[in-house]
């Protein structure tokens, strides 16, 4: 360790994602020791004391601050970490920038598609280092499924569906806004399952099956007002409960994705499928460590789909971890991205998905909030693939 260059991390918001976080920081030496560069745990904020206080004693940060501008100002601080709630994430990314930081932010980048061009444009004249935390692309399965694709064993591909969906919203005396339910406020969030959830899908069917072009969506906000937990009043609820959307992607395929808060029994089920000439390929959160794949040029006699269990060394991501047939979980994926960054620090290469990838993700939600407010097809905007 002596030898080791640290990088010295401030986290700035400290609920799940704070924790996921910094549970990536804190594994990412002991599962990849080799690295040049070690996360050290300089400092965490929140605007509660006793909150940020206990965070950073139970998560081993060396101090605390209440106000994210005096993190930032901070010499002893190199890379801020985004966590808060999204309409915070400009703000804070712009003044990181400019203090010279490298930057970590969750997803989405932003609330609108120009709040997020401004954050952009901040990390692209500051030249900082940075990335957006779309951690689903480093599950092992679904970097897999990247691989297969590129590989060109499916063929031409001609569909790629995908859903999340959830159920914790359906309660009509569910408040809206607050520190644990700002996800139901459109000021704080932006919209609601689009940006929440379907940015999820979107970042990695373009990540793996390339630009989506235009979309015609539909959305629905099933409970019309709410208490605001801030104000204690009933008001209008502004946010997106539910999306449907059919798209085009550049490769020539078609895309449709659903999402939506109000699927009875179901917490966090992604899924997507991907059909293409020769091949097919689909996988299940719910599952996350499989794999299903069915090939049409296997003999007849045994030809169905095969059911991949992502646990041997040779799969991306498992060298780092257990022995063949034992399985990871959803925490291992943001200390793959963890460890994608700080790779990234030794090659100076981009740690994908930069700030401008999360933009075209951001196009596509844009795209479909103006097609489901308008009843009509709009183009995205996106025109290359992302990395």
């Amino acid at each position: 360790m002596a030898n080791k260059k640290e990088i010295r991390i401030g986290l700035i918001g400290c609920g799940l994602m704070g924790r996921t976080h910094t549970n990536g920081y804190k594994r990412l030496g002991d599962f990849f020791p080799e690295y040049e560069y070690r996360p050290v745990l300089k400092a965490a904020c929140s605007r509660s004391e006793d909150k940020v206080k206990a965070f950073a004693e139970q998560w081993g940060y060396e101090s605390y601050e209440t106000d994210w501008k005096a993190l930032i100002a901070r010499d002893d601080i190199d890379a801020v970490d985004i966590c808060t709630p999204n309409d915070l994430h400009a703000g804070i990314a712009i003044a990181a920038a400019e203090a010279g930081k490298m930057i970590l932010c969750e997803k989405p980048l932003a609330r609108t598609q120009e709040e997020a061009q401004t954050m952009v444009d901040a990390v692209e004249k500051a030249g900082v280092k940075n990335t957006v935390w779309y951690n689903y692309r480093r599950i092992p399965a679904v970097s897999l499924a990247k691989q297969i694709v590129d590989s060109g064993k499916l063929g031409k591909i001609f569909h790629y569906r995908s859903n999340f969906l959830q159920d914790w919203t359906i309660s009509p005396d569910l408040p809206q806004g607050g520190t644990a339910l700002w996800r139901l406020d459109s000021d704080a969030a932006g919209s609601g399952v689009t940006g929440d959830l379907l940015a999820h899908c979107i970042d990695a069917a373009m990540w793996i099956n390339g630009a989506i072009t235009d979309v015609s969506a539909m959305t629905e906000t099933f409970i019309k007002e709410r208490v605001h937990q801030d104000s204690g009043k009933v008001q209008k609820v502004g946010i997106d409960d539910a999306c449907i959307f059919h798209c085009h992607f550049k490769n020539g395929s078609l895309g449709q994705f659903e999402s939506t808060r109000y699927a009875r029994g179901h917490k966090a089920l992604f899924t997507f499928e991907i059909n293409g000439e020769h091949a097919s390929i689909r996988w299940d959160l719910h599952d996350m460590n499989r794999l299903e794949y069915f090939d049409h040029g296997d003999e007849g006699i045994v030809r169905g789909w095969r059911s991949i269990l992502i646990t041997d060394g040779d799969q991306p991501y498992m060298d780092r971890w257990w022995i063949p047939g034992t399985s990871i979980g959803y925490e291992h994926s943001f200390v793959h991205q963890v460890a994608d960054f700080f790779k990234s620090l030794e090659t100076g290469e981009e740690c994908h998905p930069t700030f401008q990838d999360a933009m075209e993700t951001q196009k596509v939600c844009q795209a479909v909030l103006d097609s489901a407010a308008s009843r009509s097809w709009k183009d995205t905007g996106v025109e290359n693939d992302i990395g």
